[in-house]
């Protein structure tokens, strides 16, 4: 079956074409700059260079046209008609506590979808986009919803309430949901499956390190904690967010700056983490090599990055009573040996014990980085939540034609 992998951002799409038969990504790009001047799709087939096109794109809808418009290219594409795309898959951020697995996209099921953009403002409002685009430019299609959240459903109460009183959870929906999870569930798989073990004998901690990162306690195949909650923002240090924050200073500094609530949020979001502490960039890379050119915020910043991340993953580990594997994955979590190195330092005492010379030529692919008579095995996986997405389109378009 090929299926069309959808991301939608507010100017973008990602998008992937795999073959599930194989599990290969025929085709995969980007379109950039939607609604704004110099557009560009970015394309790459599987077997062909990449290659650039410019153009008008004002919305989702005409970005759409030009993804499926690449893919059945003469010299560009990989299928020869639309009607080869035999399913949709759509990353949505938030599936609330309505959706706690994946689902066939259906009119009344977009209403449940759009009454959950008050918990994903800054998210689900362009994963909407991207569905509409899709119904508009491939009417007939089945389209399936993959839900950011939904692999954190079976956290315990206790994991997932906060410390307010409860009347707030009922009636607001405030609690810890989680995010990336398909990227967690991913890399916990592929983990279990490089130890030849079942996910249900292991007690695995995925370290999802991007721009945006996360860390999942992932209990015998279930997720039970995990580091982002009511929204992306709560967790680890991250390129542009703050992570953990005591609530009494965003109150505090939004009365001494006089800022709106707009402006509290963006600060938060968009001008703490590795670039408000380092005041040079959000990038581990430009960070490192700042670092090492003796910058003392620099420093600073990866210093607070990796002792964070020690302290979730020890603190995981006692969640849940010991420990198998340790996964580091995206983009910094696959190409940065130093962070790992500095985030598994003196973890020796859960089992946790690295080859630095293992360590340091790794970049990118899949590997067991642990010393030989380590207790834990420590692994790095490269993610791959569009190959998770299409093969939960595939499993929910294969039922629904049983059905």
């Amino acid at each position: 079956m090929k299926i069309l992998v959808i991301n939608c951002g507010s100017s973008s799409v990602k998008y992937q074409l795999i073959d599930t038969d194989n599990e290969i990504a025929l085709a995969k790009g980007l379109v950039a700059r939607i609604g704004m001047s110099a557009s560009v799709l970015t394309h790459k087939p599987h077997d062909r260079d990449e290659i650039k096109v410019s153009g008008e794109i004002l919305d989702h809808i005409v970005a759409v046209e030009y993804v499926i418009s690449i893919l059945l290219s003469e010299n560009h594409g990989v299928i020869k008609d639309r009607s080869e795309i035999q399913a949709i898959g759509h990353r949505v951020v938030h599936g609330g506590e309505k959706f706690t697995s994946s689902v066939l996209i259906t009119q009344p099921l977009m209403s449940e979808i759009r009454s959950l953009i008050e918990l994903a403002p800054l998210h689900n409002p362009h994963n909407i986009r991207g569905i509409n685009a899709c119904m508009k430019t491939l009417p007939g299609v089945p389209q399936v919803a993959v839900f950011d959240t939904a692999f954190h459903y079976q956290m315990p109460p206790y994991a997932y309430v906060y410390g307010i009183p409860y009347v707030m959870y009922k009636r607001y929906g405030i609690r810890r949901y989680g995010f990336h999870g398909t990227s967690h569930q991913y890399v916990s798989e592929r983990a279990a499956s490089m130890m030849n073990k079942p996910m249900k004998d292991l007690r695995i901690i995925t370290c999802h390190l991007g721009n945006g990162a996360s860390i999942a306690a992932v209990d015998h195949g279930v997720s039970v904690d995990t580091s982002m909650g009511f929204t992306p923002l709560e967790g680890l240090l991250m390129g542009t967010r703050s992570g953990d924050l005591d609530p009494a200073i965003i109150l505090h500094i939004m009365a001494r700056e006089e800022l709106s609530l707009h402006e509290a949020n963006t600060l938060l979001n968009k001008h703490s983490g590795l670039a408000g502490i380092s005041g040079i960039s959000s990038d581990m890379r430009e960070i490192t090599e700042s670092a090492d050119d003796g910058n003392a915020n620099a420093k600073l910043a990866l210093d607070i990055y990796c002792y964070r991340l020690k302290k979730y993953i020890a603190s995981y580990a006692a969640v849940m009573g010991g420990l198998d594997a340790l996964v580091f994955t995206a983009g910094v979590g696959e190409n940065s040996p130093l962070v790992r190195k500095m985030s598994c330092e003196k973890l020796q005492f859960i089992g946790v014990d690295i080859d630095d010379a293992k360590n340091e030529q790794i970049k990118g692919v899949e590997s067991d980085i642990s010393t030989a008579d380590a207790k834990v095995r420590t692994l790095v996986i490269p993610t791959n939540e569009e190959l998770m997405i299409a093969r939960d389109t595939k499993r929910i378009v294969d039922e629904q034609a049983k059905a």
